[in-house]
């Protein structure tokens, strides 16, 4: 996937990722290798806060809605 654009937290460094969780581009500083997430949404995972977060390993079978 190609990124283009500024960093959506810093505004001065070009954006190399985009973020699953909420969408912002991020440049390398302002993004969290571990949780694949941009710095801010990986501040919350660290807090312990859930809401608006979803990534692929939080869903199991009874999270899934099928119709």
């Amino acid at each position: 996937m190609s990124v283009t654009g500024l960093c959506q937290i810093c505004e001065r460094q070009e954006a190399e990722h985009s973020c699953p969780n909420c969408g912002t581009l991020a440049c390398e500083e302002h993004w969290d290798e571990a949780t694949g997430l941009c710095a801010q949404c990986a501040a919350t995972v660290e807090r312990g806060g859930r809401e608006g977060t979803v990534r692929p390993d939080d869903v199991d079978d009874d999270d899934v809605m099928r119709f």
